[in-house]
This record gives structure tokens, C-alpha cells and sequence, in this order.
């Protein structure tokens, strides 16, 4: 059993922290933040050892009756590894408490690869992650991007790639804050970052990203075209998708014709939040014409990378040298089938 602490308890911290307490080769010690609302306030009800990331937030949430176990120094202080799920460019601000603490620690995606020099996707890299002390979770889309593409890849059918990629505005409880309406913001570079940040954990994908922020919150929506190294037939394709655990082949023609029925579909299959670690990919819309490919999938932005940084944790603290077993335990734990 491993200790480990989760710093940022918000829409991704929250998930992970769950998610390693799941786990039965890990411990989660505490949760650390400066919020004393109602989303801190749910994690005393799960029953997690509460820290408070400043004075000034200890003295809130005392004041709100929450019990403050101790600060975040303290807690660093209990444990071999902390995930940092704080919000964007905060993480690398707290990379130096990490390091000057002799703690191994693991950045979301909204980080630069700069800030840990490695970046991780558990199909595509887990064994050089094995015993490092730091890496960093790509983002939700670039983790579907690697999953996706890296099947096509380990199949031998991968030439290179080009993808539309049509992202939510925003996240859903934060809808009323920073959503957009009746527009679409494209990205002005071309290609947008998704596709070199692939590109920082597998250096051989020829891929190129163009984005579009579009209005709604559920989802991301992306659209490929990738030209094959031979002609192949689409069951072959689909049993190059089928070798990843972490795509889930989803019909159109079984109503599930839009990311809200799909997000209804996970919800009724009794996943926390409804979500989707997988990437929901549809094969009775996938063409194959002469060596070029054509298909379309939705990402969950809040969930995909749960499961990747649960990997990401056995790798550097050596609970667990084959990423094959990790990620099979992983899934087992979160119920992906």
C-alpha cells in the first residue's frame, strides 16, 4: 500500500481521489485545497482526512466546521506521491514544495510537458514512466488521441493522421460562467496543440489537430481521417480498436446518435457522475476507402483521464511493473469492461 495525496480537489481531483480509493495497493491519505464550499464539504461526508492548502484556508473551513487534519506540508510529509489536480499553471507553482519534499508527483494536462520533461498515456508509455518521480497525465483529448491512434499503430495499419476536433466550451458546472452561445471559436493555430502534445509521448505519430470550441458543455467530438499503410477492410480496423480496453465501440443505429444519449447510456449503467472513461468510438459510422480511414468519436473530458493517472501512479511508485496488469486492475476497479 502506497500513500498518496490528492492537492485540488475540483472536477478532476475528485474523481481521482475516488478512484484511488478504490484501489487496494494504494492509500489515499488526504485531500488538500483552499475551498470550504460545497465541494470540500462532500469530501468530509466520503469521509477523506481533510488539508488545507493556506492558513487563511484552514481558518475558512474551520470556520464552515470542517476538521483540517493538518496543511499541505504535513501531508506531503505522510506520503510517497501527490497528484496535483489543481487548476491550470497552479501545478507548476507547487512542482518545487514537490521536489524540495523528496516527493514523486503527477501534473494534469493542463500543465506543459516542461514541467515534468515526461508526459504519460498508460497504452502508449507506461514502462518509461516506471520508477520516475514525476510525469504528467496528457489532457482528455490527447489521451483519446493516443489511444485511438496508438491501436491503429500497434496493428500496423498506422501511416499518419489529421483530425477535426470539436471541443466543449466548457465544464458543465461551470456552464454559467464560461460557456459561449449561438457561435464557434476555431482555434487560430493550426495544428492546435493536441496534436504535438501526442506527439510529447509517442515522437513517431505523424498527426496534425485543428480545433473548434463549440457551444455545449458534455463533451468533445473529434473527426479523423488517417491514411492506412495498406488497404485493409473495416473489420480489420475494428479489431485494431478492439486490442485497446479503453475504447468502447458504441452503434448509431442503437439510438446512441448524440454525446447528451450517450452520457445517458453511462449514466444508466450506474457510473459515478455517468462517466465515460473510455473513448466512445462509432463503428457502424467508420469508412475504409482504398488506404484512407474515416471515423468519429466522443471524449469525456472529466473522466477520460481518471483511469490514465491511476496507471500513472503504479508506474512511478513501482506498485506495479507491467502496464498491462495495471491497466487490467485498473479497469476492474472502475467497472470498464
Amino acid at each position: 500500500m502506497k500513500n498518496i495525496a490528492v492537492i485540488g480537489y475540483g472536477v478532476i481531483g475528485k474523481r481521482v481521489a475516488d478512484a484511488i480509493n478504490l484501489q487496494d495497493d494504494m492509500n489515499l491519505v488526504g485531500v488538500c485545497d483552499v475551498i470550504s464550499d460545497w465541494r470540500i464539504q462532500n469530501a468530509v461526508r466520503k469521509g477523506y482526512d481533510i488539508y488545507a492548502a493556506t492558513q487563511e484556508a484552514a481558518d475558512r473551513m474551520k470556520s464552515e466546521g470542517i476538521s483540517v487534519k493538518g496543511n499541505m506540508q504535513e501531508l506531503l510529509d505522510t506520503v510517497v506521491l501527490v497528484v496535483d489536480c489543481t487548476p491550470k499553471n497552479i501545478a507548476a507553482k507547487n512542482v518545487e514544495v514537490y521536489k524540495s519534499k523528496g516527493v514523486k508527483f503527477i501534473v494534469e494536462g493542463g500543465e506543459k510537458h516542461e514541467t515534468t520533461g515526461h508526459s504519460f498515456n498508460a497504452e502508449s508509455n507506461y514502462k518509461t514512466a516506471i520508477g520516475l518521480n514525476q510525469t504528467r497525465v496528457v489532457s482528455c483529448n490527447t489521451t483519446s488521441i493516443l489511444r485511438t491512434l496508438g491501436a491503429l499503430k500497434r496493428a500496423g495499419l498506422f501511416d499518419y493522421a489529421r483530425g477535426t476536433l470539436l471541443r466543449r466550451a466548457t465544464d458543465p458546472w461551470e456552464s454559467h460562467l464560461g460557456g459561449i452561445m449561438n457561435t464557434m471559436v476555431p482555434e487560430k493555430d493550426i495544428p492546435s496543440h493536441q496534436g504535438p502534445d501526442a506527439k510529447s509521448v509517442d515522437p513517431d505519430l505523424d498527426v496534425i489537430t485543428s480545433a473548434i470550441k463549440v457551444p455545449e458543455t458534455l463533451s468533445h467530438m473529434h473527426y479523423w481521417n488517417v491514411k492506412l499503410k495498406k488497404q485493409v477492410t473495416e473489420e480489420e480496423v475494428l479489431n485494431a480498436f478492439k486490442t485497446s480496453s479503453r475504447i468502447k465501440l458504441i452503434r448509431y443505429d442503437q439510438g446512441l446518435v448524440s454525446n447528451n444519449t450517450i452520457k445517458e447510456m453511462f449514466m444508466d449503467m450506474g457510473r459515478p457522475w455517468g462517466d465515460m472513461y473510455e473513448v466512445a468510438l462509432w463503428e457502424d459510422m467508420l469508412k475504409v476507402v482504398g488506404d484512407e480511414l474515416f471515423y468519429a468519436y466522443v471524449v469525456d473530458n472529466q473522466a477520460i483521464v481518471i483511469p490514465e493517472t491511476i496507471d500513472a501512479i503504479r508506474a512511478l511508485t513501482g506498485i506495479e511493473t507491467d502496464g498491462r496488469k495495471s491497466i487490467a486492475k485498473t479497469n476492474e476497479s472502475l467497472g470498464i469492461n
